[in-house]
């Protein structure tokens, strides 16, 4: 049976408090995983463990944060991400939310794009993804 959105929610809700040592009530849709909660470069890796155990899926490494583009200079140049970085960028994360981050699109400004909204939509549709594949396996 599909998990809910609030479900999902919750779990990473978890994850977050887990991995980052943060209150419950600090994690919200709109924190972001740096500037609110406190994350290090070190802490996506352990998200992504623990992601991958909580909810019994595959995380290919990149996939949830993208980390190849920023050093390709035809994403970059001059310190922001050019129309090819950008559209690399919505490609590689269908999950986060540009608006704000396309008006300045300043690599410094990139950690915003990590949200918990973003992950719980990421693994929301990482899960519709499998179990699409598993209800069409059977």
């Amino acid at each position: 049976m599909a998990m809910s959105r609030d479900e999902v929610f919750k779990k990473v809700e978890s994850v977050l408090v887990d991995a980052l040592g943060v209150d419950e009530d600090e994690v919200t849709e709109e924190a972001t995983l740096t500037g609110d909660l406190g994350a290090e470069s070190i802490d996506f890796l352990d998200i992504v463990f623990r992601l991958e155990k909580a909810f019994d899926i595959k995380i290919p490494r990149g996939e949830l944060f993208p980390d190849d583009i920023l050093n390709n200079p035809d994403y970059v140049e001059n310190g922001r991400m050019t129309t090819a970085g950008l559209i690399q960028l919505k490609r590689s994360m269908p999950h986060a939310n540009f608006s704000e981050f396309e008006k300045d699109p300043s690599v410094s400004r990139m950690p915003d794009l990590f949200t918990v909204k973003a992950i719980v939509d990421f693994v929301a549709l990482k899960l519709n993804q499998s179990g699409n594949r598993a209800e069409a396996a059977s």
